[in-house]
């Protein structure tokens, strides 16, 4: 069932596709330099921020005040604008801060917009590869890359033996935890990189993806192009992923099944 009727679906959408744009034109002509790091931690871990993280959500928050200036805003980098609105935008300025401070590509842009917390419309971003996917509504799921626009679909058909699998645990399993799921370890040979894993297998590149630790602004965005595309998303414990947390996506329901069942053990 549809949330958004034919109209709010192409006013979001067309939103969301002008502003991939401006913010690839934002990274090429003002942040593709020299930037600062700190990190959140403060020496009880790594988890970094950059002066690119604040511009690109001060930059995201401004287009959306002044196009729907009643909606609410979660943004990781300065938190929740509430109102009174249906509809709350979900920001990862930067999602693969790490992969953005090495310079690797894989980093995007996420938006998602939300409809009474559900979300309905997702973009990723990705402005290295100068390329964004999205949802134009809830049955249909494009790339966009080298000005041409591509449906996408998840490999339906991909049996559990023919699948390729990518995940990350981010730390946040023990090497105790991990030999409980030898069978998983095994089947990860496919590099994870952040939100691009997910947007591969929406294009049927790859076929499970499971990383940990995900928050809100990591998988919201994804949630509805994932589903658009076709594919299965939930928690490893097979709950709504609108929850975050441990997150497990899949081609088809027959080998997410199988991947909620050789994570049980630490799925609890």
């Amino acid at each position: 069932m549809s949330l958004l009727n034919s109209k709010e679906y192409k006013l979001y959408a067309n939103f969301l596709n002008t502003l991939a744009k401006d913010l690839n034109k934002l990274y090429h002509s003002k942040l593709n330099k020299t930037f600062k790091i700190s990190n959140k931690l403060r020496g009880k871990g790594y988890d970094p921020v950059t002066t690119s993280d604040k511009a690109f959500e001060k930059f995201i928050r401004l287009k959306i005040k002044k196009k729907f200036p009643s909606h609410q805003v979660i943004g990781e980098e300065f938190g929740h604008k509430k109102s009174l609105s249906d509809y709350t935008w979900v920001i990862d300025p930067i999602d693969g801060t790490r992969s953005y401070v090495i310079g690797n590509p894989t980093w995007s842009n996420l938006i998602s917009l939300n409809f009474k917390d559900n979300p309905v419309l997702g973009l990723a971003n990705f402005p290295m590869l100068n390329k964004y996917y999205i949802n134009l509504d809830n049955k249909s799921s494009y790339v966009f890359e080298n000005k041409k626009k591509k449906k996408i679909s998840v490999s339906k058909k991909v049996s559990f033996n023919q699948m390729k699998v990518a995940g990350a645990f981010h730390g946040s399993l023990s090497f105790k935890q991990q030999i409980k799921i030898s069978k998983v370890l095994k089947l990860m040979q496919f590099p994870c990189t952040d939100a691009l894993s997910y947007s591969h297998l929406c294009e049927g590149k790859i076929d499970v993806v499971f990383q940990a630790t995900n928050k809100i602004w990591d998988i919201h965005p994804l949630i509805p192009i994932i589903k658009a595309a076709g594919g299965i998303v939930t928690t490893w414990d097979n709950k709504n992923a609108v929850n975050a947390g441990n997150i497990l996506v899949s081609a088809n329901q027959s080998i997410h099944n199988k991947m909620l069942k050789l994570l049980k053990p630490v799925s609890r």
